[in-house]
């Protein structure tokens, strides 16, 4: 029976360290947005060497690719996953709302999610973390067009609904909820953005 390949030290101690700094930069960057991510600042916030931050990433671009790829993972985690044990069709469209508002209300950022606030501060600025952050949101809005294609498929939407019409509609409510969230404090914004969502997906209700 062959021994157990031997733990790499350094690896293993290079992965936490880029972990730790990962985690204090998705919060930097909910805070002072992927511009103001820098990694003099991050260095200074952390209470660690420069050269370990550029050891980890290597350029600030990297470093903003890499916070939208860790915020993505936190969505599937907290939204996607847990959305994907309800039964498709209309009772997972219901649950992925329902598990959304409750990702952006809850204090999993310091400054509120990053993909949301990224989407207005890339939208025009062509780059790396552009190009990243389209990737993400393609993919997001595919998960709720291809739900509501199951919703339709199964019944429970009206079969002549265009999916990418309802994705488009859905995200606008969680964009516009964090936006509201955010600037106004409380959580007025999400008894609002559950009514506006069960208001789309009821308008798109068969015909009875």
């Amino acid at each position: 029976m062959s021994s157990p390949p031997p733990v790499d030290g350094r690896r293993a101690r290079g992965e936490r360290t880029r972990a730790t700094v990962l985690g204090g930069a998705v919060q930097l960057a909910s805070v002072d947005g992927l511009e103001g991510l820098t990694i003099a600042h991050l260095a200074d916030r952390l209470g660690v060497p420069k050269s370990s931050v550029h050891t980890a990433f290597g350029s600030k671009a990297d470093l903003q690719v890499a916070v939208l790829r860790r915020t993505r993972e936190i969505l599937v985690e907290h939204v996607i996953a847990p959305s994907l044990e309800v039964p498709a069709g209309l009772p997972r469209l219901q649950a992925v709302g329902d598990a959304w508002f409750a990702y952006l209300a809850g204090d999993l950022f310091e400054g509120g999610c990053v993909l949301s606030s990224a989407s207005s501060e890339l939208d025009g600025r062509p780059g790396p973390a552009h190009d990243a952050l389209v990737t993400v949101m393609t993919e997001w809005l595919d998960f709720l067009a291809g739900n509501a294609r199951a919703a339709i498929k199964a019944g429970d939407l009206d079969p002549a609904a265009d999916p990418a019409q309802i994705a488009f509609e859905l995200q606008a409510i969680g964009l516009t909820a964090n936006w509201h969230h955010q600037l106004f404090g409380g959580d007025a914004a999400f008894t609002a953005a559950r009514a506006a969502w069960a208001g789309t997906l009821g308008r798109h209700r068969p015909a009875s």
